[in-house]
């Protein structure tokens, strides 16, 4: 069985899904197809890869490098996706230093917000091309798509392509546990329900053993006094009644509350990290050589299986042991008070038959009114990358709630065409 990693070149997180798949027994004599446009990086995660084959799976996997994305594709059964379309330089500091010349700050920037949509515009023509290619050497395979914007970018391959694609993060299953951590109590016996679309997903349901404890959970965090680094996602759950999933440097540029230029104060008040991915990237850049000896230069190098949902999917669909995870689905009627065309994320099952998305009915009404506010913009995306009109463009960014609350429409615009022009052939052309 041939599974297939574009954007192999991330080599953490090629460590972490295709480390998973050579520790699961029913996938450990894979072939690992492996391309990304890095050829250096693509060789130093080929040999990470290669030493934990050789140290924990006795060199039973197949890992190859290719130089063609189509022949890396081609006859593959599953295929991962994990590229990111310009990397941090130039294509993220543009989509943060551009905005912030007007006043517009970001934290993370990859899923919403101006950030959100320009690194959707740059993805999405990409990831096309990778569907023609698939249709043509692949087409029956399964895409697991972990790229951001996640709903942008598995919308509009579930939208306009023939390609099977399922979206995932792993947001859904860490949000039970950061909100009892927050409330000092253990995991131990816990379930849960959580939908809504990605990165703006609400815990819906908490149980201990088929007992409701969301209300007492919910009592104890909000009772805290102390200043901690989840203050945007706890006064989110204060005001509309539900703890969301994504985090809180996330949360708080998805909404029109917390990046305000005229109150300054907020950002200590609820501990906003402004511009956090890109110190996080100069900080993993600053230690890429200490990491690269720990990873790619370590004979020893070993592996355990991580929470990501990819093996735990593949597994289920090959032996036919079912799996229940969170997976980002176009809603034919899953989340009925939201838009069918959405990409929403919700309760998945997978087997030997497939990918089961679950019917979860109705959200609470704030909460799918909140949800709303996100899809109009990521509708907007996909429709300014399928009809390439630069009004699309300017309209996403109208309807995105921070940018709105923030700038003018003219200044929105004129910071849309400044955009346009800074990526250059990171953009198609659009009139």
């Amino acid at each position: 069985m041939k599974i297939c990693f574009i954007g192999a070149g991330s080599t953490v997180f090629a460590k972490n899904v295709l480390g998973d798949i050579m520790l699961t027994e029913a996938l450990r004599n894979s072939e690992l197809a492996l391309y990304d446009i890095d050829e250096k990086r693509l060789k130093e995660s080929e040999q990470m890869l290669v030493a934990i084959n050789q140290n924990c799976n006795a060199g039973r996997a197949a890992i190859r490098c290719y130089q063609d994305r189509k022949e890396a594709l081609r006859g593959a059964k599953y295929v991962i996706n994990a590229i990111q379309v310009g990397g941090y330089r130039p294509a993220t500091v543009i989509d943060f230093e551009i905005p912030k010349k007007y006043g517009l700050r970001q934290t993370i920037g990859d899923t919403l917000g101006i950030g959100g949509i320009f690194r959707g515009l740059r993805t999405i023509p990409v990831l096309f091309s990778m569907a023609e290619d698939m249709e043509e050497v692949c087409p029956d395979a399964l895409l697991l798509n972990y790229s951001n914007p996640m709903a942008i970018l598995s919308g509009a391959m579930q939208r306009y392509t023939n390609i099977r694609t399922i979206g995932l993060c792993h947001s859904v299953q860490t949000c039970a546990g950061e909100l009892l951590k927050l409330a000092g109590e253990s995991e131990e016996g816990v379930d849960y329900r959580i939908a809504g679309i990605n990165h703006m997903a609400w815990l819906l349901e908490l149980t201990r053993n088929g007992e409701d404890i969301y209300p007492r959970v919910k009592r104890k965090v909000l009772a805290r006094t102390d200043s901690h680094d989840d203050m945007v996602r706890v006064e989110l759950m204060r005001r509309f009644g539900y703890y969301v999933t994504e985090s809180s440097e996330h949360s708080s540029e998805y909404n029109a509350y917390f990046l305000k230029q005229g109150h300054p104060e907020l950002i200590d008040r609820f501990r906003i990290p402004l511009d956090e991915y890109p110190r996080r990237c100069e900080k993993q850049i600053a230690d890429w050589e200490k990491q690269r000896q720990d990873l790619v230069q370590n004979a020893a190098l070993t592996h355990e299986r991580s929470i990501e949902y990819g093996s735990y999917i593949i597994e289920a669909m090959e032996i036919g042991k079912p799996y229940r995870f969170g997976g980002n689905v176009r809603n034919d009627g899953y989340i009925r008070n939201l838009p069918r065309e959405a990409c929403v994320e919700v309760p998945c099952y997978a087997d030997r038959t497939g990918i089961h998305p679950a019917s979860v009915g109705d959200l609470p009404c704030q909460l799918a009114a909140l949800n709303r506010t996100n899809i109009n913009v990521q509708l907007m995306t996909i429709e300014a990358a399928v009809t390439r009109k630069k009004e699309a463009i300017y309209q996403a960014a109208m309807l995105d709630p921070h940018t709105a609350s923030e700038l003018t429409i003219d200044e929105i615009v004129a910071m849309c065409d400044e955009l346009i022009a800074a990526h250059g052939d990171y953009l198609p052309e659009y009139r």
